[in-house]
């Protein structure tokens, strides 16, 4: 999967020092098409922790071995002579992006998006209320998230609101059975937290209806197939209408989607008195209020307003309405997957609103509005360039778009530093981390953490056994 040019480029024979900021795939995408795309290119990848890969590593379900064998790809860009990986380096506080910008030719930024959307609704912060995100980083053993530890254990019912790809990833985690989630990567003590979890139903939430489920057929197919789970869906919440029949013409995926879901509910129509578990798709509901139980601290139900879809006037676009009808959905535990967020960093223009850094393929720009200037030498790639959307595959076409830009603007000449000085690029980062005193993880070290939880891993017939506390990680790094 090489870059479109024919053969790599340089106008000179001088380095190309180039900082990619994230080693998730955007931004190990961007390290290989920058390296295929100019022989001068020396690439820097930090991040913040100690382990590369990012959502590969810690956002992909447990259940999904097949999606991370890229990491094998990403492992040899790692070993090329003109790579390095410098892990547990955090952006804004071990270096600034204007010392970056400063040190490289280059800065492009891949960071992600480490935050989540909140509803802005009463009770949000009651305890047993988390975003997805947080729920995925717990069971996928992300150091930031192994001590989050949701109750599973007191009740049998969860709500989880958004039906799109994580939604459902989080709820076949809380029903698939754990001898199966027993042979893959997941995280020891959320693999032991399920096993003893109480929770039997499960409640995908959505404000609109099943033709407008956020989700891939891929996904919800498997969802739907689940061993011992019986499917729950009101045929009333399955009644098409003329705009909703416009929609799937004009969407294979959202046709496919109704048809799946239009089929799970004939299947399961009969109620089981087995111990099956269930799963419930909720359709026209949107969130109000999470109430509290009885002791006034933890979450006991979410109040839902029943929707009816309009068409919003502009884009043509249906959208959920109130209708000031409201019931109460009894719950202990509630996973909100309304979207990840991106969060800004000092001194790097950063759209609110839409959650993202203003760009023209991939070329940062000084603001949002139609007199923006670009921001010479910094680009942008993945969630931060685009929104939190898309598979693991879309950043390689995201990654090709920058590192396109990139290259013509080198062509271009644009990338000349004001002053005569030429950009020290790594050798000036070391220094920068040096005075700092911030001790690094190179991959090398990176592959003691590897070999370690795969040795682990072997003894549990499991992938790997992640190792999941920080400290835990920098002595293993440190000492092998």
């Amino acid at each position: 999967m090489g870059f479109s040019t024919s053969a790599p480029v340089a106008s000179t024979r001088e380095p190309l020092h180039v900082c990619v900021v994230g080693s998730g795939p955007a931004g190990f995408y961007t390290a290989e098409k920058m390296l295929k795309g100019h022989e001068g290119a020396q690439v820097d990848i930090i991040d913040r922790l100690p382990t590369p890969f990012g959502l590969v590593r810690s956002g992909v379900a447990p259940d999904h071995p097949e999606t991370k064998i890229v990491v094998n790809q990403f492992s040899r860009v790692a070993a090329n002579a003109h790579c390095s990986f410098f892990g547990n380096v955090t952006l804004g506080s071990d270096v600034s992006l204007s010392e970056l910008r400063k040190t490289y030719d280059i800065v492009v930024l891949a960071y992600g998006a480490e935050s989540d959307r909140s509803f802005g609704i009463p009770g949000e912060d009651l305890r047993g209320i988390h975003s997805a995100r947080e729920f995925v980083w717990w069971y996928n053993g992300h150091p930031d998230m192994c001590n989050l530890a949701p109750d599973l254990k007191n009740t049998d019912s969860a709500v989880v609101l958004g039906q799109g790809n994580v939604a459902l990833d989080v709820a076949r985690i809380l029903l698939r059975c754990t001898t199966e989630l027993a042979s893959t990567d997941i995280a020891g003590y959320a693999l032991d937290a399920l096993r003893s979890s109480t929770i039997r139903k499960v409640f995908l939430v959505g404000r609109r209806g099943p033709v407008q489920a956020a989700c891939t057929a891929k996904e919800l197919r498997e969802i739907l197939g689940l061993k011992n789970v019986h499917v729950c869906i009101k045929e009333a919440d399955l009644v098409t209408s003329p705009a909703d029949k416009e929609e799937m013409r004009n969407s294979r995926i959202k046709r496919r989607v109704y048809e799946l879901l239009s089929k799970a509910a004939t299947v399961h129509q009969e109620k089981s008195n087995d111990d099956r578990k269930e799963l419930h798709f909720v359709f026209f509901r949107k969130p109000t209020r999470f109430l509290p139980s009885e002791d006034g601290t933890t979450v006991g139900a979410v109040e839902l307003e029943k929707t009816h879809l309009k068409d919003d006037g502009v884009t043509g676009k249906q959208v959920a309405v109130g209708t000031c009808e409201f019931e109460d959905l009894k719950c202990g535990l509630v996973l909100k997957s309304i979207g990840y967020k991106s969060l800004p960093i000092e001194g790097l223009p950063f759209d609110k609103y839409r959650g993202v850094v203003p760009n023209l393929r991939g070329r940062i720009l000084s603001n949002e509005s139609e007199t923006a200037t670009v921001e010479p030498g910094l680009y942008v790639v993945g969630w931060l360039k685009r929104g939190p959307t898309g598979i693991v595959a879309t950043n390689l076409h995201c990654a090709e778009e920058t590192v396109a830009s990139i290259l013509e603007d080198e062509k271009k000449g644009v990338l000349v530093a004001s002053s005569d000085s030429k950009r020290q690029g790594r050798r000036g980062l070391l220094e920068i981390l040096e005075q700092k005193n911030t001790r690094y993880v190179p991959f090398h070290d990176w592959e003691k953490i590897d070999s370690k939880e795969k040795t682990a891993g072997q003894l549990k017939n499991k992938p790997r056994e992640k190792i999941t506390a920080w400290d835990e990680l920098l002595k293993i790094a440190k000492e092998g």
